[in-house]
């Protein structure tokens, strides 16, 4: 399905309960009310969504781009939000016993207690929710427990809304609507078990073996691992995958790396790894031998199949690992096209594999400037950030701006690079990028 195709979708599932709410005959109530009716029922089929667009199904993110799903994600997230706080607010009409004249509840709200105590524990509980998700950086857990606090509250949440509507919903009263928020409800449950129990139980059938780790640069390495008993990942270059190395499948001790290797290279997937948090500081330590278990490809920072006329690509950091991937592909294939990557660094000693880019830039005939913030003295290359003024002169030419721009780094500079290409005339359409963290 093309990504317009699951944009409409999503939109239409997203609108169906207020589209069935406006198709039952009922008497009309005040505007207010209505609009508090209608804030309720949006946000619960935006929350019961956001399941789907957590990031981990490929059908979704590998269309549009894990950019593309995570902010969405975010952004939906914060609109069931503040239709959520909205909602009991408009409301007009009092709170009272149901009159034997108003079986409709056009002149008064429910006063029954269990559905209005599930609405109002969903509603303090889902800005903690929300102000939780936004500040995971500052949060003193792993992401581990995080994310296992993520899943369980977003449950938990769900499940409070749906008893609220079932029983206190005007709307949701009718079997047909009923019905949709009951299936909504199921295929948000179904999701989750997916993510947390299927697709880990389709892991323990294809397991990996880790053939060796080296040291590549400053505080960074290169994990390679070799499918064990089963024909390996069907990736493309720039791809990544979570990675889960020395535990169970069903451990939630799994991290996304970016694929460096090349898929044409053979059955083994390599991962350039920074030493950052938990699992990567102890990367130099793990012994080939190692079981481990991939789940992916995910991402869409694909250069195959594109029809542009040259390829920029632009990283920072340990963001050169996709990079990597693309160009020996693009080497393997023998594709011709004119590429530049743009690398940047703080010292010269964090740069990954120099060799291997000099002789990738010679036997493909990439392009390739390094960006040093810290550079020597004897530093013949750019110096400082990759900011807008590297980018404008090394992609200065009119004819780039057709180029497909692949970037991959820090947020900050990211958002540089990306503002500024725009500025100078690259459309958005190409240009992609990646990112690992999202506020």
């Amino acid at each position: 399905m093309r990504p317009g195709a699951l944009i409409v979708l999503y939109l239409a599932v997203m609108l169906l309960p207020l589209a069935l709410a406006w198709l039952r005959i009922s008497p009309p109530r005040p505007v207010f009310d209505e609009l508090a009716s209608g804030a309720g029922l949006l946000a619960f089929a935006i929350i019961l969504l956001e399941f789907v667009l957590s990031g981990r199904f490929r059908s979704v993110s590998g269309r549009i781009g894990m950019d593309v799903t995570m902010r969405f994600h975010q952004l939906l997230a914060r609109s069931a939000l503040a239709l959520a706080l909205l909602h009991p607010f408009l409301y007009q009409a009092p709170f009272a016993a149901q009159r034997p004249w108003d079986p409709t509840r056009q002149l008064t709200l429910t006063g029954d207690i269990a559905a209005l105590g599930s609405g109002l524990l969903a509603w303090v509980l889902l800005p903690t929710f929300v102000l939780l998700s936004i500040g995971r950086d500052q949060s003193p857990w792993k992401y581990e427990t995080w994310r296992l606090i993520h899943g369980l509250g977003a449950m938990l949440i769900a499940g409070l809304v749906l008893h609220h509507t079932l029983h206190a919903g005007r709307y949701s009263q009718d079997p047909i609507l009923a019905g949709v928020w009951i299936a909504m409800a199921f295929a948000a449950l179904a999701s989750m078990l997916f993510v947390y129990f299927v697709r880990q139980f389709m892991q323990l059938r294809r397991p990996w073996t880790v053939v060796g780790v080296k040291p590549l640069a400053l505080k960074t390495w290169q994990l390679t691992i070799e499918p064990n008993g089963h024909d390996g990942l069907n990736y493309r270059a720039g791809q990544f995958a979570w990675l889960n190395v020395g535990n169970s499948p069903f451990s939630l001790r799994e991290n996304p790396f970016s694929i460096s290797s090349a898929p044409s290279s053979g059955a083994r997937v390599e991962f350039v790894i920074k030493e950052l948090g938990d699992f990567t500081q102890t990367i130099g330590r793990i012994k080939p031998g190692t079981k481990a278990y991939l789940d992916g490809p995910h991402g869409n920072l694909v250069v195959s199949r594109h029809a542009a006329p040259g390829i920029a690509l632009i990283a920072g950091g340990v963001g050169i690992a996709p990079m990597l991937g693309i160009i020996r592909q693009l080497h393997l294939d023998g594709d011709k096209r004119p590429t530049v990557l743009l690398y940047g660094n703080r010292v010269q000693e964090q740069i990954v594999c120099p060799e291997d880019l000099e002789s990738l830039a010679q036997g493909h005939g990439t392009k390739l400037f390094h960006v040093l913030s810290e550079p020597p003295q004897d530093w013949t290359g750019y110096s400082g950030m990759v900011d807008a003024d590297i980018v404008r002169d090394v992609f200065r030419f009119p004819e780039m701006r057709e180029w497909l721009y692949v970037l991959c780094g820090p947020p900050a500079m990211m958002d540089v690079v990306e503002e500024t290409l725009i500025e100078i005339g690259v459309p958005a359409r190409q240009i992609r990028s990646e990112r690992f963290r999202y506020d």
